[in-house]
């Protein structure tokens, strides 16, 4: 299925018109083809300026119109100024025929589209475990989640919700989260507190979730997200990317790894979930205790850079951003012993952020984390 180009199903996956299995199908080819992912924008952005469009009422001398033109189809002339009456739907002329018909079909699409807005409106919620609940109402086997409503688990609790066409959520116990949109060009959840696990096959940028101390946006990718009561969160990425993001402050997460978020800070410098304990301690204490501390006077820093490994990079490319001065230049020079920069990315430039030579050293970065991660799962398989 759609072993080419899907330019002609795209319309209709914008609109959530197709099946969950055509759907996974049509986002895994939008992630990986460059054109059909453009055109797709395109098609997403349309929509978003259709939604704006002012609704207007039909005019009420509309009907008349309709009226008097069926009278004269079927040979019944009507005097001015008379009071419409209610017409009959049987006609025998073909003409007369035909615009009924007409109206059956508007009035059967206008029916058919306040359905289909009500059912887009709320997504498919089903039971797991004990029970869970909208609102104050306990569900059964399932239930549906409307925009605005909760969704609650107890601590014996658990639930799955269907993302529309383009995956799933499973809810943990102990858990609030909220359907805060759904429409073609975006899916949005909040979770107050607890722990869900998303398995999504969307282009990117198409399901969020909101936090209280982070956006989620999804870049097509399994993950799970946990929310403390305190407002903290952790996200840890099973595969493909997750971005996390809170006003300018971004951090984007590959497989493999996790990423922390504090509230009025936003999202810390993520790291893969193998790396040290020391090395997970002194990032957390870097991010989010001694920032007002300056720089150049924490040692945590150097704990960092210290226990960093060749795939440690990821973090040390994105603590880049975040510090300055002789801090910058001890993370590029430690970078650069891991991973030496390729041609066309100089020191000058990476230390004044040159965005064209740090994604280039991102890019090369990417390739060398792909590479571990697949001998790593060669060496799992191996030993088995």
């Amino acid at each position: 299925m759609f072993s080419k180009h899907v330019s002609e199903e795209l319309s209709a996956y914008c609109h959530e018109e197709v099946t969950p299995a055509e759907s996974r199908v049509i986002a895994e080819h939008l992630l990986a083809c460059h054109s059909c992912r453009a055109e797709f924008e395109e098609i997403k952005l349309g929509v978003k300026f259709a939604e704006r469009l002012p609704k207007l009422q039909a005019p009420d001398s509309l009907w008349s119109k309709l009226e008097l033109q069926l009278d004269r189809e079927n040979g019944r002339p009507r005097l001015v100024g008379t009071r419409s009456r209610k017409v009959s739907f049987v006609y025998t002329h073909p003409v007369a025929a035909a615009l009924a018909a007409v109206l059956v079909i508007v009035v059967g699409v206008a029916a058919f589209r306040v359905i289909t807005k009500e059912t887009r409106g709320s997504w498919e919620v089903a039971r797991l475990g004990g029970a869970p609940r909208i609102g104050r109402e306990q569900i059964g086997q399932t239930g549906r989640l409307a925009v605005g409503q909760w969704l609650e688990t107890d601590g014996s609790s658990r639930a799955r919700i269907n993302v529309a066409s383009i995956g799933q959520v499973e809810i943990d116990p102990n858990t609030r989260i909220r359907l805060v949109l759904t429409q073609p060009t975006e899916h949005r959840l909040e979770l107050a507190r607890g722990r869900m696990s998303a398995h999504i096959w969307a282009p990117p940028r198409l399901f969020f979730v909101d936090t209280p101390s982070a956006v989620a946006a999804d870049l097509g990718c399994a993950y799970t997200l946990e929310v403390d009561d305190e407002g903290a969160s952790l996200l840890h990425v099973t595969s493909g990317w997750v971005a996390l993001q809170l006003k300018d402050r971004e951090s984007v997460v590959p497989a493999g790894a996790a990423c922390a978020t504090r509230p009025g800070i936003g999202p810390g410098t993520p790291y893969f979930e193998d790396s040290s304990a020391l090395f997970r301690q002194a990032l957390a204490k870097v991010d989010f205790e001694l920032n007002a501390l300056g720089w150049s006077k924490v040692p945590p820093l150097d704990v960092v850079l210290g226990e960093a490994r060749s795939r440690d990079t990821l973090t040390l490319w994105n603590l880049l951003y975040r510090v300055d001065g002789v801090d910058r230049v001890h993370v590029f020079d430690r970078l650069a012993v891991l991973a030496p920069p390729p041609a066309g990315v100089t020191r000058e430039g990476v230390l004044q952020l040159d965005e064209k030579m740090l994604h280039l050293w991102k890019g090369y970065l990417e390739n060398s984390w792909s590479n571990q991660a697949l001998q790593e799962q060669k060496a799992v398989g191996g030993g088995q």
